[in-house]
């Protein structure tokens, strides 16, 4: 039976339960991801290593998580995101379970930073792209509800783990984590695919002479990775961006439980720290997404607003030097991190279009890994360096404001979403569609450079061609 082909999606009906695929699979991911500082207390115990080489476990997966999202996309646009986000969760809890007999560091690194970082960029990059094609009017707050997977989840798993640690010791909680990796194939049930007028006409699109000697390879690497993104200056300055702030995104997770041991707490009250801030990133996720669509401000003026915040919160956590006062600095991060997260993915559907979404995702979380490889590592070599956690807090709310600043050289970050109105509405009279029929908002100049470019269109024939 065939497919309905929608004109624009939906912004509903099953989406919702690809939602509940997105927070499942954000539970499973990031969840794991921000609750793992457990586990690196065990590993600098048992295996007598410093604190920057053991960073590189966390680092290294993601890393590959997002170094590989481009393989993510590919299969995903060839193959279906059920299939591949399913062989993304067997390799994701191969890699936990085989960590589990690991007899040194090298161990590690390639099964929990490359098996299980590769699996998660096949869970991952489909999954996102998902919830964007059935979303648009809602898309700001479906995927902050898809992303409080990340909070509920950390407010769980870190004295979960910790008591799973207590109980069967850190192999045996790795190999529970490894059964719990296997839901990820439940997620990918749940991904019922979807056809957008949008997609028939990408199909459509296409030159017969495309496959001439001396470009027939570059042919079919370029539509299926969507390269021509590279030349998209919207894109490229966003991007580098969000890996400047993702070199200090993941630092409080990976060493804070290690930070509050430094304080003399206790391993259950460290823990917990990681817990509180889970909260408050949880509410601000939906808070987030709620305001974003409202529309009252522009999504990337928004993105600005909470990645300064969350650049300060990570210079006051030093600050805190007792139990009370640290756990309220990290409410207040918590807050900020959490309200900044869904807005990056939201924003990227109006810099590429809707059409280029699933590319774009894996493009550029493969260009942000080299934030997520660098960052962890640098705070755990700050940390040997100076005896404490304090020089790599600030570092990284250093790179996350920088990061925030960067934003600013986005073409037209300084137009009002109201003028941009305007200039969807003239475009629309001007290509005689009138004011019933406006244009469609991947096709206005929002950041200098239209979503779908005469380059572009002649490249993306995957569905036609043999690639």
């Amino acid at each position: 039976m065939a497919q309905p082909v929608y004109s624009e999606p939906p912004d509903g009906g099953w989406g919702w339960i690809v939602v509940l695929a997105g927070f499942l699979k954000n539970c499973l991911v990031f969840g794991i991801i921000r609750s793992f500082g457990v586990f690196f207390i065990q590993f600098i115990q048992y295996y007598e290593e410093s604190s920057s080489r053991v960073s590189w476990i966390t680092s290294i997966s993601v890393a590959t998580q997002q170094f590989a999202s481009p393989v993510g996309s590919v299969f995903g646009t060839h193959c279906g995101a059920r299939p591949v986000v399913m062989v993304g969760g067997v390799l994701a809890s191969v890699g936990m379970f085989t960590a589990s007999f690991g007899q040194s560091l090298l161990h590690m690194y390639l099964s929990i930073g490359i098996l299980t970082g590769f699996g998660w960029a096949l869970v991952f990059t489909p999954t996102m792209a998902m919830i964007s094609r059935y979303f648009k009017r809602r898309r700001a707050l479906a995927t902050g509800l898809a992303f409080t997977g990340v909070g509920v989840s950390s407010f769980v798993f870190s004295p979960l783990f910790q008591l799973l640690i207590d109980e069967y010791g850190w192999r045996g909680a790795l190999q529970i984590l490894s059964a719990m990796m296997l839901n990820l194939c439940v997620c990918a049930a749940l991904l019922r695919p979807i056809t957008l007028r949008e997609d028939l006409l990408v199909a459509s699109r296409g030159h017969p002479d495309d496959g001439k000697k001396g470009t027939e390879c570059w042919g079919k690497v370029t539509p299926a990775f969507d390269l021509t993104l590279i030349l998209h200056r919207g894109f490229m300055v966003y991007t580098f961006a969000l890996t400047l702030m993702t070199t200090g995104f993941f630092v409080p997770y990976v060493h804070l439980v290690a930070h509050g041991k430094n304080l003399g707490l206790s391993e259950y009250e460290a823990a917990f720290l990681s817990s509180v801030t889970a909260i408050s990133d949880t509410v601000a996720r939906l808070f987030s997404g709620w305001v974003a669509d409202l529309k009252l401000v522009r999504t990337i003026h928004m993105l600005f607003l909470w990645s300064v915040l969350t650049g300060l919160s990570l210079f006051l956590i030093p600050v805190g030097q007792t139990y009370s006062s640290l756990m309220g600095i990290l409410i207040f991060h918590g807050f900020c991190a959490g309200a900044l997260a869904p807005l990056i993915f939201a924003n990227l559907p109006d810099i590429v279009g809707i059409g280029r979404i699933l590319n774009a995702t894996g493009l550029f979380l493969m260009l942000m890994s080299i934030g997520g490889l660098l960052g962890p590592p640098l705070s755990g070599f700050l940390e040997d360096l100076t005896g404490s956690y304090t020089v790599s807090f600030m570092t990284a709310g250093g790179f996350i404001l920088v990061g925030s600043l960067v934003l600013l050289f986005l073409p037209n970050f300084f137009v009002r979403s109201t003028i941009l109105a305007e200039r969807r509405t003239s475009s629309a009279k001007g290509n005689g569609r009138g004011r019933e029929h406006p244009a469609p908002e991947n096709e206005v100049m929002l950041y200098g450079k239209p979503a779908e470019t005469e380059l572009s269109s002649g490249l993306q024939q995957c569905s036609e061609s043999s690639c």
